[in-house]
């Protein structure tokens, strides 16, 4: 039980880093991957956390961290935007949504969100010490264990249902890869498996941002121009989901 909470910490300690080097390029606007560093280490935080509920300290920093992710998905959406209208010769388009991102970045790295998950972040293994010596980690490892098999159960019945959302079973995908990689001593998914969780994650991923960007040009007239690609490419993007979700099936079952 002490080496899996040394696991644990020396974890959270690792994902402090990387906070804080995201937190370091927004601030000097060095890169635009920044932004996406930062929501996904702050995801795979909020999924090595998501099995120690319970635990003093937890909700808070789960708090924290949903806050900070909630308060950067319209800049990333808009930097995802932004790229895609570059890349498919849009450049005025483009322009007018890198301006609203003017300033955002250096805002993110100073916004009370971020400042308090780093507050918590940096004290919650004192917490999670203090849970060991009072004995509150007994039974962590199978607490952990059925999580992970939780989630993928969860899964795994999505998949075998026929009508399933999409946008639920995109979100069902990443708990359970995310949660694979914060605790990899603890999962037993096979490598291909694992493969499978990345593509079926990335295909949905690109039909989400179709979607997306269609219910946004309902909103925003200068879209209208890419309506029709964006309504082929959900077309191309569901029939790819789908065959990427057949292939993990297969590997699931085999």
């Amino acid at each position: 039980m002490a080496e899996l909470a040394d696991r644990i910490i020396e974890n959270i300690v690792r994902l402090e880093v990387k906070l804080l080097a995201s937190q370091a390029r927004l601030q000097a606007e060095t890169d635009p991957e920044a932004l996406h560093d930062l929501r996904t280490t702050v995801r795979r935080l909020r999924s090595l956390l998501r099995p120690l509920r319970g635990l003093p300290g937890v909700v808070q920093l789960e708090m924290a961290a949903s806050q900070v992710g909630s308060y950067t998905t319209p800049w990333r959406d808009l930097e995802v935007l932004a790229a895609y209208l570059q890349a498919h010769d849009q450049p005025l388009l483009a322009a007018r949504r890198r301006e609203q991102l003017a300033g955002i970045y250096p805002a993110v790295a100073e916004s009370v969100q971020l400042a308090q998950l780093l507050m918590i972040v940096d004290v919650f293994p004192r917490f999670l010490r203090a849970a060991q010596r009072e004995g509150m980690l007994r039974g962590l490892r199978q607490r952990i264990e059925n999580v992970l098999d939780k989630q993928w159960k969860t899964l795994e019945k999505a998949l075998n249902d026929p009508g399933h959302d999409r946008h639920r079973v995109r979100l069902l995908i990443k708990r359970v890869r995310y949660g694979a990689e914060a605790y990899p001593q603890l999962n037993d998914l096979s490598a291909l498996v694992l493969r499978r969780l990345k593509e079926a994650q990335q295909a949905l991923g690109e039909w989400h941002d179709a979607w997306q960007w269609l219910v946004q040009a309902e909103q925003q007239a200068d879209l209208q121009p890419c309506v029709e690609q964006w309504r082929a490419a959900l077309v191309r993007g569901e029939k790819r989901a789908d065959r990427a979700l057949v292939k993990l099936s297969a590997a699931c079952f085999q």
